[in-house]
């Protein structure tokens, strides 16, 4: 980030703010990822530590950021609207969450069958080799977050603004809840084969698409409770 100027105190504390945001909406601190140091910040930014302070209090109020003593501040949101999201459904049922994810990714997936293009298709094929490598290499937060990308990415192929901005504003609520039904390691239970969701999607079939995105919500925990498993 280049060195902010320095008007009045409340219009840089403004642009401090901003500065620190466009790093988080432009994916260079990607949600999970911990923020530069208070010190590094003042040396990036060229301004008073308190002016940084200031910030990233700010933004950690409105939901983008967590400030964890002894650890550093972390990105949780890409947004304030996302940071109001993880608020308000942390400590959503699990089920209705899958729900959720279940509604949102069929209807979507229905769309990107119909709307993909090739920038699209080679996009998922990346995202799904991606996810196999997370999930060979035994890494359960790495298998979540390339999950969590591949799905994204077929929502975007859906090609419907309003729905891809509301998924992604609910992205760090849907990876809680995998996170929670995957567990801390893997385990074949927590393995769906995604393929099949991208080969739908090439091939143009609507409904298988909507059909395989719509089961993957419950293809672990949830679906072993409610079979009495």
């Amino acid at each position: 980030m280049p060195p902010l100027s320095h008007p009045r105190r409340s219009a840089l504390s403004e642009q401090v703010i901003a500065a620190l945001r466009n790093q988080i909406t432009s994916g260079e601190w990607p949600v999970g990822s911990r923020i530069p140091t208070e010190p590094e910040l003042v040396a990036q930014l060229g301004v008073a530590r308190n002016t940084v302070r200031e910030a990233v209090r700010a933004l950690a109020h409105n939901g983008l950021l967590n400030i964890r003593q002894g650890s550093g501040t972390y990105v949780v949101a890409t947004s304030e609207l996302a940071g109001v999201m993880h608020r308000r459904f942390a400590e959503a049922d699990p089920r209705h969450i899958a729900e959720l994810r279940s509604t949102l990714e069929s209807g979507a997936a229905e769309l990107a069958a119909l709307r993909r293009t090739e920038r699209d298709l080679k996009q998922l094929d990346a995202l799904l080799g991606r996810r196999e490598q997370a999930w060979a290499s035994g890494d359960a937060e790495a298998f979540v977050t390339a999950d969590a990308s591949l799905h994204m990415a077929v929502v975007a192929a859906s090609h419907n603004d309003v729905m891809t901005a509301m998924y992604a504003d609910l992205g760090e609520v849907l990876r809680d809840w995998l996170r929670d039904d995957v567990g801390e390691k893997l385990t074949p239970r927590s393995y769906v084969d995604h393929a099949p969701l991208v080969d739908a999607i090439r091939a143009g079939d609507a409904a298988a698409a909507a059909r395989e995105a719509a089961g993957y919500p419950f293809s672990c925990r949830l679906r072993a409770s409610a079979s009495g498993g």
